[in-house]
């Protein structure tokens, strides 16, 4: 299976002084990490973020990038910004993006596209609403937007790209998939990987959950098979909480 990772998506929080202070307080904690950690933090603190992480493990995350290099996009940043900053990955298609932003499968396929281009690692976001999950239809609602989403992808660019399952009647929500579910789901993105490159290149791909993993959740998620690890909210703020996730990741 793929290598584990766990991701912390910080979403609209903390100033740099304010990132400083948690990823200094979180890098003792996860020094030991048998897995890759990753801090997903507002634009205005990557650069605190990646003086911070120095001598550390952890990685630092974008949480969006636009698909253009340049150009008359007021408020956008692109992906090879990030990248001259040094900055490693970027979360992409997050459902709070699609649901509040207006993104789509088309213009997150676009994005991915470029993270690719400019040499990032990919953190890509799908997952069903309620009403989907009600209607019986998860799996072809995911299996729609993992295939938009790696439209143009070669086998060897999919080696960047980390596919995080949300659920979006979960993420917020205080509801979590229940473990058999979520493996479910991932065992459904890991069988599209296979169906369009191969059986290897899906079994090395990293498949995380993202709906509201936390501290008291994380060991029994993480030890279904096809569970590779979690994007993490709200429980990412918290030092000792992201660190027992981490922990659960073996």
């Amino acid at each position: 299976m793929g290598k584990y990772v766990i991701a912390g998506n910080w979403k609209m929080n903390k100033t740099p002084a304010e990132a400083t202070e948690l990823i200094e307080a979180i890098k003792p904690l996860v020094a030991d990490a048998a897995c890759d950690v990753v801090v997903g933090v507002p634009f205005v603190d990557i650069p605190a973020a990646l003086e911070a992480v120095k001598g550390s493990k952890i990685g630092v995350a974008a949480q969006n990038c636009h698909w253009e290099k340049s150009g008359a996009y007021t408020g956008e940043i692109s992906a090879e910004m990030l990248k001259a900053m040094g900055v490693g990955y970027v979360i992409l298609g997050h459902s709070e993006r699609r649901q509040y932003f207006g993104e789509t499968d088309v213009t997150v396929q676009k994005r991915v596209r470029a993270a690719l281009d400019a040499g990032l690692t990919v953190i890509l976001c799908v997952g069903e609403y309620l009403e989907q999950r009600e209607q019986g239809v998860t799996g072809e609602v995911v299996a729609m937007q993992t295939k938009i989403a790696l439209g143009g992808v070669s086998e060897e660019e999919l080696g960047r790209i980390i596919i995080a399952y949300e659920p979006v009647w979960a993420i917020g929500t205080g509801r979590t998939a229940t473990a058999e579910q979520a493996n479910e789901v991932c065992a459904l993105i890991r069988g599209v990987a296979k169906d369009l490159y191969s059986e290897a290149a899906a079994a090395a791909l990293t498949i995380q959950y993202g709906g509201s993993m936390n501290a008291g959740n994380a060991a029994e998620l993480l030890a279904k098979p096809d569970v590779d690890g979690g994007l993490i909210g709200g429980a990412s703020l918290k030092p000792a909480d992201f660190a027992t996730i981490v922990a659960a990741a073996k």
